[in-house]
């Protein structure tokens, strides 16, 4: 079964499609065989791409993003917007590789994720899936959070299932990290069932302060040229380090509803002394911190890292230098053949292949709800929407198959 699997992240900065191929029939080189109590399922990626977004589509989502209040106008029309944005990307995709999606998967961009006392009280994603349906004919899945949310759970991260069946079974514990604008980790250990949840911001106080050194050239610090130039300020770090959210249990998620400019300029302002090359070096080393003090807390022993915030060396830097080097820091690509980038879009994939065939895609162990659901809803494409009979069991392993 070929899938598009389209996401777009707290950066919101650019949509990743990605095109995979499910491969599970009995005959296949992998299979999901259920008589046979075999569970193994092959995946090949056929295709990958970013695409960024146009200047006034980022700079509405990021207006979205922040806490002020904002025209229902506004919010109507991003939806739109971005709706017919992910049409156009995933139909060239598919155009240009002569493949055919049976479905697409659309993420949508995270607008609202309110959290009240520690539990998710609401969850929005806009990036109207009709407009994909009616340019690609075929049926989409959209709203993959709310289900989980509304079953108690955080709704985020859902990363945990694909880097469950990625990994497998384990001898010491491993974390799979996305730096993507929020950090999470999902943490497998031998003989304890698999833990996810968001560590804090990733690139999301990054590019913040990266927007306003560049009088809004470039959005993010790219190969970590401006963190490189400053020094962290450790007062600062400890001040930041003391918001209590680094604090609360696992599963636990947040946003850009706590980690936004003002949040930050609340601790930038009293210090007027402060270069502003220092303090995107210590908002960087913020992140390696508290992702450190995640996987220390959990007894890591490798780190798999993927996202946007792999592509900084800076971070990266930081980051080995805070795990110690009695952990290894490694990425996606090396451990799996899965391109970092591509991530993120091959999780919406899987959730889409799993409601598919009948098969829940989250677990309360990973996001902390009453019970495991079946994520997302389906607008049809052009014909009847024809689901096939459910199976009875998920995959226990995902393997990465060469193109």
């Amino acid at each position: 079964m070929i899938i598009a699997g389209l996401m777009t992240g707290t950066s919101a900065d650019a949509l990743d499609v990605v095109l995979a191929d499910f491969i599970h029939d009995d005959g296949d080189e992998l299979s999901v065989r259920q008589a046979a109590g075999l569970s193994e399922l092959g995946v090949r990626i056929l295709a990958s791409r970013e695409v960024e977004f146009d200047q006034q589509l980022r700079r509405d989502i990021l207006r979205l993003l922040e806490p002020a209040d904002v025209p229902l106008s506004l919010v109507s029309s991003v939806d739109a917007r971005l709706g017919r944005f992910c049409a156009q990307a995933v139909s060239d995709l598919c155009t240009e590789t002569g493949v055919e999606a049976e479905l697409i998967v659309s993420h949508g961009q995270t607008v609202r994720h309110d959290i009240t006392e520690g539990a998710v009280t609401s969850t929005l994603q806009i990036g109207q899936p009709a407009w994909i349906a009616e340019a690609t004919g075929a049926p989409v899945l959209s709203d993959v959070r709310a289900r989980d949310v509304a079953a108690g759970g955080q709704g985020a991260p859902l990363v945990g299932i694909l880097d469950s069946l990625l990994v497998g079974d384990v001898e010491a514990p491993i974390a799979v990290l996305n730096l993507g604008g929020i950090a999470n980790i999902t943490v497998l250990a031998p003989e304890r069932a698999p833990l996810a949840f968001d560590t804090g911001p990733a690139n999301a106080l990054i590019d913040i302060l990266a927007r306003r050194i560049t009088k809004g050239e470039a959005g993010f610090d790219r190969d970590g040229e401006l963190a490189a130039r400053g020094r962290v300020d450790e007062e600062l770090l400890e001040q930041l380090l003391a918001d209590p959210y680094y604090q609360l249990p696992a599963p636990k998620s947040t946003g850009k509803e706590l980690f936004h400019a003002d949040y930050l300029d609340g601790f930038l302002e009293p210090r007027t002394h402060l270069g502003e090359h220092d303090a995107i070096a210590t908002v960087t080393a913020l992140t390696a911190r508290t992702v450190a003090d995640a996987c220390h807390a959990h007894g890591v022993t490798t780190v798999i890292a993927s996202g946007g915030g792999t592509r900084n060396p800076t971070l990266l830097g930081r980051m080995a230098s805070e795990l110690g080097p009695g952990i290894t820091l490694t990425s996606t690509d090396q451990a799996f053949g899965l391109p970092e980038g591509a991530k993120e879009a091959l999780l919406m994939a899987l959730l889409g292949w799993l409601s598919w065939n009948g098969l829940a895609g989250t677990e309360p162990n990973l996001t902390g709800a009453a019970h495991s659901s079946i994520a997302g809803r389906l607008s049809p494409g052009r014909g009847p929407l024809n689901l096939p009979e459910p199976l009875e069991a998920r995959p226990t392993r995902l393997r990465i198959l060469d193109r």
